[in-house]
């Protein structure tokens, strides 16, 4: 299987400027890549400060130069033919994976990802486009994946209904509330001496406020592309006002040919 990789294209520095056009690798912080028949990675960890980076339906085999990418946030890898995840150890700040539709036979190849403190989201499966790697004909892979990496909100789409889910924490938490609060409710009516318990706040203080907006590159570039299609704009529309007003002026100082007397 390692070997299929060898007929593939490979990244070159060209492809890299010419999909994303920059003049320099380290500019790079997005990249689409998708369905180019990549089977070798070649210079794309030289992409420094990459931090969206989409390589689905390709070939690709090794993920060693990812090892790089400190910056990655967004990766996705679906439809590949990856059966090593361990290279994206080192993408401390990777928060999305999508590996759907590779070759991860078992539980044990996502070990590796367990000191990704920021990893949110992964994608093993996608019913959708019929994508799945063999270790999801496993009974109940998902809860052990989300014993594997407990930082993980969303497996397959799915909320997690184990640890790092917020929402499976306040249930378990209610139900042994409402258990202590029975028993205690018992003791009370046997012996009548008993004062109700104070009700205790499921989460801390201020769980529910709205954390602050992590400042992104991506975000920061989109909005100074934004402005400048917005100034783009505004420069045609004052153009084409002048325009019109000079096809006016000129319409206007023709005579009028209903008005010739014969």
């Amino acid at each position: 299987e390692e070997e299929e990789e060898v007929g593939g294209v490979q990244i070159t520095p060209q492809l890299l400027k010419a999909t994303s056009g920059e003049f320099s690798l380290d500019s790079i912080l997005l990249l689409r890549l998708r369905g180019r028949g990549i089977a070798r990675l070649g210079c794309l960890g030289h992409c420094a400060n990459l931090e969206w980076l989409d390589l689905s339906n390709n070939a690709i085999t090794h993920l060693g130069p990812l090892a790089t990418l400190v910056s990655l946030s967004v990766l996705n890898l679906a439809q590949n033919r990856v059966t090593n995840l361990e290279p994206l150890a080192s993408c401390r700040n990777l928060q999305s994976l999508n590996v759907a539709g590779n070759r991860l036979n078992h539980l044990r190849q996502l070990r590796c990802l367990g000191g990704l403190r920021r990893l949110e989201t992964l994608r093993l499966r996608d019913p959708l486009s019929h994508l799945a790697n063999p270790l999801c004909a496993t009974a109940g892979y998902r809860g052990a994946v989300a014993s594997i990496l407990p930082s993980l909100r969303a497996i397959d789409g799915q909320r997690v209904s184990g640890r790092g889910s917020e929402l499976y924490q306040l249930c378990r938490d209610l139900d042994t509330s409402l258990g202590r609060g029975a028993g205690a409710g018992a003791g009370a009516g046997g012996a009548g001496t008993e004062s109700p318990r104070v009700a205790q706040p499921w989460v801390e203080e201020g769980f529910w406020e709205p954390r602050p907006p992590r400042r992104s590159s991506i975000m920061d570039e989109a909005h100074r592309q934004f402005g400048e299609v917005l100034r783009e704009c505004r420069e045609l529309a004052r153009r084409a006002d002048d325009t019109i007003a000079q096809a006016e002026r000129e319409l206007g100082g023709r005579p009028d040919p209903n008005s010739f007397v014969f």
